[in-house]
């Protein structure tokens, strides 16, 4: 995360802690020093160290002229905050909204168990959720931009090349893992009805719903990511691109397509199946630990026939499946049914 800090810094950074936090000139002590000496302009003795050596800009003159230099932890806090939040807020609607445009089946929004206004309500669920996941995730970031973690930038730094290649489906594995079993904890009925529940609020999810967590549920959730670069080596760059796939990625589990039925991978398909059935397919990207687990629960033939999927009947035999299930798992159904006719008509 310090190539991002540090592109941050340079662009935008720099010039609101200088304008914020300028150095003060001191006291004008005569005869030692000149008034002329007194207005010239002073610099930190702050020191540029590039935080990676494939991307280099250097610092403009205001990233010496603040009296919070990058390297003080508290403006890193408050950077890395800042990152997380308006970062992830952008992944998530540009991401969900290329998603919904270009791959969700607006036929989904007549389902029966699609709820009133339910994109508002995802969209304002996230969005309430984002900045108090970033208050928990900054200080996560803040250790590994201090060198506490295994981050490294050349391959010289690291294991070797071949490491290089293995860090991605070791990354990919560990997370895995480590998710199916904190979000099979988060289905406690002690824990999913203060935390998980908001999450299974969206039965038929649309894009918009990948990031609509309770703020610890969704942190709970990401942690694995941020645990991996503290036990295992991870390349910057890789980390960058790991972090914006894990965003991607999630967002593509509640897109509504299946493309495929993979036995290995678990998408779109496994994770409806999901939010309807609730207790099953607990993994983000594989199927592995749900099958060790007993928890698997495979998609069905016609969940892979657009037109059936999307008929009225299959509808109607769905729904009562749902209702069992919600009885089941939450007692009274608290959800309102049935998106507004005007949001219907606009987004068609």
């Amino acid at each position: 995360m310090d190539i991002v800090l540090e592109l941050t810094d340079t662009f935008i950074a720099d010039y609101a802690y200088a304008y914020l936090y300028p150095i003060r000139p001191e006291l004008y002590d005569f005869p030692q020093k000149t008034s002329a000496n007194a207005s010239a302009p002073i610099f930190s003795s702050w020191t540029w160290k590039p935080a990676t050596k494939y991307l280099q800009i250097q610092p403009s003159q205001a990233a010496y002229v603040s009296s919070m230099t990058r390297d003080n932890p508290y403006r890193q806090l408050a950077t890395l905050f800042f990152i997380t939040w308006i970062f992830g807020i952008l992944v998530y609607f540009i991401f969900a909204t290329l998603s919904y445009y270009l791959i969700f089946d607006k036929r989904t929004l007549n389902h029966p168990k699609f709820i009133k206004n339910q994109i508002w309500l995802e969209i304002k669920q996230a969005n309430k959720s984002m900045p108090f996941m970033a208050v928990c995730t900054a200080p996560l970031f803040l250790l590994e931009v201090r060198g506490f973690g295994n981050l490294y930038d050349t391959t010289d730094e690291g294991p070797g090349m071949w490491y290089n290649i293995l860090q991605f489906p070791l990354f990919l594995l560990f997370t895995d893992f480590c998710i199916y079993w904190i979000h099979r904890y988060l289905h406690h009925p002690l824990v999913y009805k203060h935390l998980h529940k908001p999450h299974h609020k969206w039965i038929m999810p649309t894009p918009y719903a990948s990031h609509a967590f309770h703020p610890l549920d969704g942190f709970a959730q990401s942690l694995p990511y941020h645990i991996f670069p503290f036990i295992f080596p991870l390349q910057k760059t890789a980390y960058v691109v790991l972090f914006v796939f894990v965003n991607f990625w999630s967002i593509l589990i509640h897109d509504g397509e299946y493309l495929t039925n993979n036995p290995v991978v678990n998408g779109a398909a496994c994770h409806s199946l999901h939010h309807s059935r609730f207790e099953v397919n607990y993994g983000q990207f594989f199927t592995a630990f749900d099958r060790l687990g007993g928890t698997y629960r495979m998609p069905e033939a016609w969940m892979f026939e657009k037109e059936k999927k999307m008929s009225e009947k299959q509808w109607k035999t769905e729904s009562k499946t749902v209702d069992e299930f919600v009885k089941e798992i939450e007692g009274d159904d608290e959800r309102t049914y049935g998106p507004d006719q005007a949001e219907t008509k606009k987004i068609k």
